[in-house]
């Protein structure tokens, strides 16, 4: 494959879907481009204010802002859009219960995804206490494939798949977060509560680890050569 950048162009970004420990690669379906903010900032802040009032105009607003977006990332952290849809559902229950502890340090938008993320990781937890309870859950039902991208070769893909797999969980859910779904990653340290530097470190640990993974091996010969 030679050296990767892995700085995927928009056409061929890819999105893994954990399935039982297993990670596929597909598009992602995001629209919107990546590094813009879903709403202005007075849209953001009329929409703090009506959540905070119990406004259910303003949650309707911030649903559809927000909904596809929510759901497509939780579709990604999760591998199930049955799954993603609960967590966004469960998501916009917490919003209700909490919004009076949102104290505009972030975008009301940013704060609302970090709820989204730390309901995917809860609901992630739990799925992977009901596998140790339950072998039956490898019996999901087998999704369709999706059609595959212009111009993605089937060996690269199942490639990316096993890398992706072998990433810890923390550089893949980064990976994730800037390559697929677009954001930024003053962006990711607010949603993963970490720093900014540890974003960038991370996202540079997990492109190392999948260059070293996809790059085929050198023979002796080509070495010798140099």
């Amino acid at each position: 494959m030679g050296s990767v950048g892995l700085t995927l162009p928009l056409e061929h970004r890819i999105t893994p879907l954990a399935v039982e420990g297993e990670w596929r690669v597909e598009r992602s379906e995001m629209g919107a481009g990546p590094n813009q903010p879903a709403v202005v900032d007075s849209e953001d802040l009329a929409l703090a204010t009506g959540c905070r009032n119990g406004d259910l105009r303003a949650y309707e607003r911030l649903y559809q802002l927000q909904g596809a977006r929510m759901k497509n990332l939780a579709r990604n952290l999760l591998g199930s859009q049955s799954d993603a849809e609960d967590a966004v559902q469960e998501t916009f229950l917490k919003i209700q219960r909490g919004v009076s502890s949102f104290r505009g340090q972030s975008s009301f938008a940013t704060w609302t995804f970090r709820i989204l993320v730390n309901t995917c990781y809860d609901l992630r937890r739990r799925r992977m206490r009901r596998k140790e309870d339950s072998q039956n859950d490898s019996d999901e039902v087998a999704r369709k494939p999706e059609p595959r991208a212009p111009g993605s070769h089937p060996s690269l893909r199942m490639a990316l798949e096993r890398a992706l797999a072998q990433l810890t969980r923390h550089q893949r859910d980064v990976f994730l977060l800037y390559e697929v779904e677009g954001f930024r990653h003053a962006e990711i340290a607010s949603l993963l509560e970490i720093s900014e530097t540890a974003s960038k470190n991370t996202l540079f640990q997990a492109k190392k680890n999948l260059r070293a993974m996809l790059e085929p091996p050198r023979s002796a010969d080509a070495r010798g050569a140099r």
